[in-house]
């Protein structure tokens, strides 16, 4: 069993990610303010510790407030990434960069694979592209793992929130016209662990199967959590105004790693799941 290094250990993907490698011989977890991935001593930091693989969920992951503070956010999505990369590239370490897929445009109608250019559009975005690039451009056995609409244990996900406000109001008003994979946290985390047991670097789409908008996965939610009585009126993005506008259909195809036979379940039975935990513990 390799030497695993989880950064960002506390978020909703590196709790799902240290109980995956629970069993592990030598699992270490890194989170902030102790280890700053947007510090350049953490590249010393890294090499240092010598990790096997080095899997990296942290991140700026504000996608509004990027906006306003455009040069953390690349501090962290785009140089901590790099200097990650270093650390690995001095150790002979792997890493795990994990991504997004709003580094794609989100066309309506588009669904994309790995291989196709991406172009993205708010601060955030283009600081997760950088941060691929970056780290692509330093390290050679590198894992880019994107994710899209994640959600696990803890209250900062959109299923969390969805459920709460529909317990605060008696009703919601969810878009409709935006389009993505609802990912299960612990899915991906075993995907991960499949992945780096073939040493095939590259990049990958890691999300659960199918695709729904905001509007279908609140629905459905309901439906899953006994408040299927409960009002759920669909809207348009544009009734709902944010600082920056996510992409409308960035809609990820699991192409490259279904190809080793790494494949995420369909995003309703992972839901049920969710549900069965989080609501019925």
């Amino acid at each position: 069993m390799p030497h695993i290094l989880i950064t960002g250990a506390n978020g909703q993907l590196g709790q799902a990610l240290k109980a995956q490698f629970s069993s592990a011989s030598r699992l270490t977890c890194w989170t902030r303010p102790r280890y700053d991935i947007a510090d350049p001593a953490i590249a010393g930091a890294v090499a240092e510790l010598a990790p096997d693989v080095v899997i990296n969920t942290a991140a700026w992951t504000d996608v509004d407030g990027a906006e306003e503070a455009p040069r953390f956010a690349f501090e962290v999505n785009a140089l901590g990434p790099k200097y990650l990369a270093e650390g690995c590239a001095r150790c002979g370490g792997a890493l795990v960069q994990i991504s997004t897929n709003e580094v794609f445009a989100g066309e309506m109608g588009r669904f994309y694979h790995e291989y196709e250019q991406t172009s993205p559009g708010s601060v955030y975005a283009r600081s997760k592209a950088a941060g691929e690039q970056a780290a692509a451009a330093v390290l050679d056995r590198l894992y880019v793992a994107r994710v899209a609409w994640l959600y696990g244990a803890g209250s900062g996900n959109f299923a969390a929130k969805i459920s709460a406000a529909a317990d605060r109001h008696g009703a919601l008003r969810v878009v409709n016209d935006e389009f993505g994979n609802p990912t299960y946290a612990p899915d991906v985390a075993a995907a991960v662990a499949k992945l780096i047991e073939t040493q095939r670097y590259g990049i990958y789409h890691l999300v659960n199967e199918g695709c729904a908008s905001r509007y279908d996965w609140a629905v459905e939610l309901m439906r899953l959590t006994g408040r299927e009585a409960l009002p759920v009126e669909p809207i348009r993005a544009s009734e709902w105004p944010r600082p920056t506008t996510p992409p409308r259909h960035a809609v990820l195809v699991n192409q490259a790693a279904a190809a080793l036979g790494i494949a995420l379940r369909g995003w309703r039975e992972a839901l049920r799941e969710y549900a069965q935990t989080e609501f019925n513990s």
